[in-house]
């Protein structure tokens, strides 16, 4: 019997498949696919949210101290001459960040393997460069989605058969975080 299926790719267009679904499922919590797919996209995102789960409270809390850019009223930096140059001013402020411990740190990395960069790009001005953000989903997994699940022992996802697509007649099916 396979461990898998072949899903009719080559091994590396596979992968590619199936992280970029994996990705889009845990980035919009629902996607549509066929049923072979879904399949194969549910073993892996219940792995990472099994994994997140595992970890999500593995983590300590660290006071910093970090250099901030002053900014003005129209959130600006602030600069000032020093010796002919501009100079932005920088203000030393305390930061609580979450400091991963070893196993958590392990945990993200392997996460980071499967998933791809995402940018989240805003809908009143989409297609402006700068207004896009670098979403990070292995955090997303850790802060929203594990919480949610803690109480659960797998069963993270969920497949809706929908009916057979017009054009092959491939049953396609939901996937969906439950």
């Amino acid at each position: 019997m396979a461990k898998y299926r072949k899903l009719g790719r080559t091994s590396s267009q596979r992968k590619a498949l199936l992280r970029n679904q994996v990705t889009a499922l845990i980035n919009n919590g629902k996607i549509r696919t066929t049923e072979a797919r879904a399949k194969e996209i549910r073993k892996i995102a219940e792995g990472l949210i099994a994994m997140a789960v595992k970890e999500k409270d593995n983590f300590e809390e660290v006071t910093v101290m970090a250099k901030v850019a002053r900014k003005d009223k129209d959130g600006k930096r602030v600069k000032e001459v020093v010796d002919g140059k501009k100079v932005t001013v920088y203000d030393e402020v305390e930061k609580k960040i979450k400091k991963d411990l070893p196993s958590r740190l392990h945990a993200r990395r392997q996460m980071l393997k499967v998933l791809y960069p995402v940018k989240d790009v805003p809908k009143a001005q989409a297609g402006r460069k700068k207004n896009t953000k670098n979403v990070d989903l292995a955090a997303k997994l850790f802060d929203e989605i594990a919480p949610k699940y803690e109480n659960r022992n797998g069963g993270y996802t969920r497949i809706v058969k929908i009916g057979q697509r017009k054009g092959d007649a491939a049953m396609e099916v939901f996937i969906e975080l439950v």
